[in-house]
């Protein structure tokens, strides 16, 4: 298969730094991924320049929402603050030309009613306007969490799936998530194919943890508990573009791009 891969970068430059990691495509974040601001494009020239570059260099451009965003919450003061920032993400993405926009499953407290936390992913979806796809990631942790186990995953799909505009949700597979979460990388891309018919986007992450810790830190293929080509049968059988979000800049990405597309063959 011609592996389309690409790493998560600064948003900057995000074309150079896939010539660096020899890569076809480039994840960024659109400003602060820790903060409630709007986006900002910071190429040169704006959305159209970063734009009309990406096209000229054949890469392709994917957007990560920021991390506090979280539509399943019971609590107005995030719910809907998060969902006014993923309508500006997604919008300022189609500004750019961009393939996705990744954001998080979302969770609730422990002791919190998952079924309101679902159904406000239906209604967030049901709100939204969608130009480009909006691709729900798994997650690593949480006892409560919309996408960690795949029973939580089924029931989220099943929210989406009654919502307005459905069809232009996908889901984005996290290696690193699916194996800390406690999900059996042998058989995910089957297992989540089934219930969401689709697997769009795949971010291949080594795990500095064990299975089932519940833990999020991305390491370095060869350097993590997860075996190389573990990943690389995920990729075979998703057959959808990758992005690494591993550390090490440059050297660290291009190192894993390489190894991953000699295994993947």
């Amino acid at each position: 298969m011609a592996l389309s891969i690409g790493a998560h970068v600064d948003q900057e430059d995000p074309i150079g730094q896939a010539r660096e990691r020899g890569a076809t495509l480039s994840q960024i974040f659109l400003g602060d991924p820790q903060s409630y601001k709007g986006p900002v494009v910071r190429y040169p020239g704006g959305a159209e320049a970063l734009k009309a570059a990406a096209q000229d260099a054949g890469v392709d451009l994917y957007v990560h929402a920021p991390y506090p965003i979280n539509v399943a919450s019971l609590n107005n003061r995030i719910r809907i603050p998060g969902r006014k920032l993923l309508q500006q993400h997604v919008t300022a993405a189609a500004e750019i030309g961009a393939k996705g926009v990744v954001v998080h499953g979302g969770h609730l407290g422990v002791d919190e009613d998952a079924a309101k936390g679902f159904d406000n992913w239906r209604k967030c979806i049901d709100g939204l306007d969608l130009p480009v796809p909006l691709l729900i990631e798994n997650t690593a942790g949480g006892d409560n969490a919309m996408a960690r186990r795949l029973e939580a995953i089924e029931r989220l799909w099943d929210a989406v799936g009654r919502a307005s505009g459905a069809e232009n949700v996908g889901f984005c597979l996290d290696t690193c998530h699916a194996f800390a979460g406690g999900l059996d990388l042998a058989t995910v891309v089957d297992d989540v194919r089934a219930v969401t018919g689709r697997i769009d986007l795949v971010h291949a992450n080594d795990s500095r943890d064990e299975a089932d810790s519940g833990a999020d830190r991305h390491t370095n293929f060869g350097s993590g508990t997860i075996d190389a080509e573990a990943v690389a049968a995920v990729i075979r059988a998703a057959g959808a573009p990758v992005v690494c979000e591993t550390p090490g800049g440059a050297p660290g990405q291009a190192a894993d791009i390489a190894r991953l597309r000699e295994l993947v063959g």
